[in-house]
């Protein structure tokens, strides 16, 4: 049973959807113990008044300080003590909460989360990891945007940290991993890709080689890993094409009233490709090889979003994810050295 804390005041709408979500979370998975709202009580108050029901598991904690999506991560976290993502970490840090879960400041909640909690035993940075559909599997990309200089060494860990969550989220049995670069052929790459290559072959982890970017969405891999800086672009690139094809498609549709009644004729399957991309599904991001379950939610999480993202935060504790990930590192660490 999870007890997990929620940064209300995190998040483009907040606390509107995130307690929405919290609330609905509550009422629906049973490995919830207790949310800990943490955050303005009369703002997040306000929001339980308008639920049909509240759930006795959540609880408010009274945090005085927000911060705000533009500011500097590293700085705010030590500036705003009070914070809610900082009081939220102090949460798990203390043991009163298991995981944490915020769509505020992603910047924030990775510093706040690495310089409270720590990274696990022979972690060297905690990345992002994020989940994509394709026409045959979903696959995992890490590192999402937390170490946009990370080493060839970083990448490595990512691999064997993406290894863990493709297989407990996903339920992959042997998952395959591709090392993202502009061509398939070994040599292709800059020269931190190049060393990641050359350690990815001695990991003793299902490596098969580069990927491009063309190839993500035909399921060639299972596990996708690159630094922050390009993981993050796939990410914002492939989020900004989805809703583009969306609006693109509408527009054509209101064009002709033909398009309207074929639209109409085809709307179970264009619902059926909306489930199938739609990020609400996982809810947010996983921030693998911290000392604690974290995972960041986007900005505009809607309360859907919210309430599977802290499923997904109740399963993680409930797997035991992190002990998985220290040793899938320090198999991948032996293996470096033993190679």
């Amino acid at each position: 049973m999870a007890r997990i804390a929620v940064d209300a005041m995190g998040g483009d709408d907040a606390p509107g959807p995130i307690v929405e979500g919290a609330v609905s979370a509550a009422l629906t998975c049973s490995n919830i113990k207790s949310l800990l709202l943490v955050g303005s009580p009369p703002a997040i108050e306000k929001v339980l008044a308008e639920q049909p029901a509240v759930p006795s598991c959540i609880r408010i904690i009274e945090a005085s300080e927000v911060v705000a999506m533009h500011e500097s991560p590293a700085g705010a976290v030590r500036r705003k003590k009070d914070s809610s993502i900082s009081r939220a970490v102090d949460l798990v840090k203390n043991g009163d909460a298991d995981a944490i879960f915020s769509a505020g400041n992603t910047g924030a909640a990775v510093a706040a989360t690495t310089l409270k909690l720590r990274t696990l035993e022979g972690v060297s940075r905690p990345a992002i990891a994020a989940i994509f559909p394709t026409n045959k599997k979903p696959f995992v990309m890490l590192d999402a945007g937390a170490n946009p200089n990370a080493s060839a060494e970083m990448v490595c860990q990512f691999a064997a940290m993406g290894v863990v969550c493709c297989k407990e989220v996903l339920a992959a049995e042997n998952p395959t991993i591709g090392l993202l670069s502009i061509g398939e052929e070994d040599a292709k790459g800059n020269d931190v890709t190049k060393a990641a290559f050359e350690l990815l072959q001695r990991s003793g982890l299902n490596f098969v080689g580069n990927v491009e970017s063309s190839d993500l969405f035909e399921g060639k891999v299972d596990v996708a890993v690159c630094d922050g800086f390009v993981g993050n672009v796939v990410l914002k690139t492939s989020e900004s094409v989805a809703r583009s094809l969306g609006q693109w498609v509408k527009e054509e549709i209101d064009k002709k009233l033909l398009y309207k009644v074929g639209a109409a004729l085809c709307s179970g399957a264009f619902a059926a490709i909306k489930q199938r991309a739609d990020p609400a599904v996982y809810g947010g991001a996983p921030l693998l090889g911290v000392n604690g379950v974290c995972i960041i939610g986007h900005g505009s999480s809607s309360s859907k979003a919210v309430g599977n993202a802290l499923r997904v935060a109740a399963e993680f504790v409930e797997h035991k994810i992190n002990p998985k990930i220290s040793e899938s590192v320090r198999r991948t660490t032996e293996a470096l050295a033993n190679g």
